[in-house]
């Protein structure tokens, strides 16, 4: 088992690549380089071979794919994982490969966020979306991240053997921070500086489309994990609905019946019966969450052990 490798995952990032690669082997002389080409249409396989780097194929496009490999066929104690595009420099990589090896996390971020982010020319759109993502997973998980999307984390073994890795995508950051909330795992933040990318280089991730992506996941993760408050917080609303609906009608319907009375008690009697078969859902889910819960603890601690 290697002590640490340096992942980079790679799509069209041939004005960069060369740099990064070399930054990564003189800051860490004694780690393998891997860079994963996610079907690059120009020169950043070739480029990055003859940078010094072992280079990989991943043939299903997106990150998450790519990174899905990586944890999959690289065996190390620590994973450092970063951007192709050279805005991390890499030598600050180095506390976060210190969390990992010698202060026992199972996860160091490399906060963005909390450095100098906001003031680079990153799109405004980029901005608040960051922040935006990085409310909804703090409120919906009872976290206190400060940068759940940046491309520059290391990670422990266990964690890279353990991580799902769902979606292909660039959910994938969102994922790990979540997966790490839920899971109650040893995350450290420490603030890494940001560069802007060079010109003629150009970010993949779209605004828009990913940012729906993102959210729908960090819902499905929220369903997943925590099904009790998903579907509890949907039966207290057809609850209070059908009830509005159901009292009224009730009292209008029994000393005048009819049929406009008798439609809006069906329709509050609908929205009751939604709301119970919500909280028998929550109750079943909650409970099957919780053993699953118990089978990766125990999974974790094998792992842990195991890279002893």
């Amino acid at each position: 088992m290697e002590r640490l490798a340096i992942l980079i995952p790679c799509y069209n990032e041939e004005i960069t690549i060369a740099k990064v690669v070399k930054d990564a082997r003189n800051a860490f002389p004694d780690a393998m380089v891997y860079v994963y080409d996610n079907n690059s249409t120009d020169k950043t396989a070739e480029l990055a071979k003859e940078a010094g780097a072992v280079v990989r194929k991943e043939s299903k496009q997106g990150k998450g794919n790519v990174i899905r490999a990586m944890f999959a066929q690289i065996d190390a104690l620590c994973y450092l994982m970063v951007d192709g595009d050279d805005t991390y420099p890499m030598e600050e990589g180095a506390k976060l490969v210190d969390q990992v090896l010698n202060q026992g996390a199972a996860m160091a971020i490399g906060d963005r966020l909390s450095a100098n982010y906001n003031q680079t020319k990153e799109k405004l759109f980029h901005k608040s979306g960051n922040s935006f993502v990085l409310w909804q997973i703090n409120h919906l998980f009872g976290g206190d991240l400060t940068d759940a999307m940046t491309g520059f984390r290391a990670f422990s073994y266990a964690f890279a053997k353990s991580f799902p890795c769902r979606y292909g995508g660039f959910q994938t950051e969102t994922e790990m921070s979540i997966f790490s909330l839920t899971h109650h795992l040893e995350v450290t933040h420490l603030p890494v500086t940001y560069r802007e990318r060079p010109a003629g280089s150009h970010s993949k991730l779209s605004t828009v489309k990913d940012g729906i992506r993102v959210l729908r996941a960090i819902q499905s993760l929220h369903r997943q994990y925590h099904p009790g408050a998903y579907f509890g917080i949907r039966a207290a609303c057809f609850g209070v609905l059908g009830a509005a609906l159901f009292i009224p009608f009730l009292l209008l319907y029994l000393p005048y019946p009819s049929w406009g009375f008798l439609v809006g008690l069906i329709f509050g009697g609908v929205f009751l019966f939604a709301c119970v078969g919500l909280l028998i859902t929550a109750l079943y889910l909650s409970k099957k969450a919780k053993a699953e819960e118990a089978a990766f603890q125990s999974r974790w601690k094998e792992l842990s052990e195991g890279q002893k």
